[in-house]
């Protein structure tokens, strides 16, 4: 199950601040131990891995990190070299709700089982590798942000499932970057339907009202930049309906970094 409610601040103190640990030579000997009693196993096979990768290299080379010049806004990669904080097509129509969007891979056939493996099986045991690829993603948006917050799951669903992967993405990422984390900012006031079939305007359609700013929590986002954790980016409804949610309780800017995006184009609304 994901942290409960209560237990939303990452670090000891009131900022959210890394705890302090055990030196970075202990924390490898440990690993070094540990890869010795529990040796490293493929997040998408479950084999066991000859190396130190969390992926046989025949699966690693087909994994298409987000790299280059990017949208400025949406974070869609440019197939050519562009000037910097060039905004693509879509965003010139018509920017997002949120401010910026960042994603450690492309969507493809890799990075979807790594997904699905996370989503439906649960599997929590790449999480670390998972939250540093992110991590690294969206370094400049971590630098600034003030709270880390997920996509939230219905409640019936979430019981359903037995936890939120947004949660888990959302609490590793704030454990590797330090930022204050927030498990239930937001609450998903209506159920709806999964939108994996659905068209563009379908998916703002589904999901528009959907989401909203707890009461208990509106005084923790009210002025803070909020970066908010999702598995994957497609169309960008969810974590736009999200983004009017945390804007409509006063966050000053909220940023969007997943796991992995869709690699086309955002569409703009007809």
């Amino acid at each position: 199950m994901e942290p409960s409610s209560d237990a939303y601040v990452a670090g000891d103190g009131p900022a959210g601040k890394p705890r302090r640990g055990r030196s970075p030579a202990h924390l490898r000997a440990a690993r070094r131990v540990a890869g010795l009693i529990w040796p490293q196993r493929s997040l998408i096979t479950h084999r066991e891995l000859p190396g130190p990768g969390p992926l046989e290299p025949e699966l690693w080379s087909k994994l298409n990190f987000v790299t280059g010049a990017l949208c400025r806004c949406c974070g869609l990669p440019f197939e050519i070299d562009v000037e910097p904080d060039q905004l693509c097509g879509a965003c010139l129509v018509r920017q997002p709700a949120y401010d910026r969007a960042r994603a450690a891979l492309i969507y493809g056939d890799v990075s979807r089982d790594l997904v699905l493996g996370l989503k439906y099986q649960g599997r929590r045991d790449g999480l670390v590798t998972l939250a540093g690829w992110m991590t690294s993603a969206g370094s400049e948006l971590l630098a600034e942000a003030d709270l880390i917050t997920p996509v939230p799951l219905h409640y019936f669903r979430l019981i359903r499932r037995g936890f939120n992967q947004s949660g888990w993405l959302a609490a590793a990422l704030s454990r590797t970057s330090g930022v204050r984390l927030s498990v239930d900012a937001l609450k998903r006031v209506r159920s709806t339907p999964i939108q994996g079939n659905l068209s563009a305007d379908a998916r703002r359609r589904n999901v528009q009202g959907a989401f909203r700013v707890r009461r208990g929590r509106v005084k923790l986002v009210k002025g803070k930049r909020v970066v908010l954790v999702d598995d994957v980016l497609t169309t960008g409804a969810t974590a736009e309906a999200c983004a009017r949610a945390l804007r409509k309780a006063g966050a000053a800017c909220v940023d969007v970094i997943t796991l992995a995006r869709v690699a086309g184009p955002r569409a703009p609304p007809i």
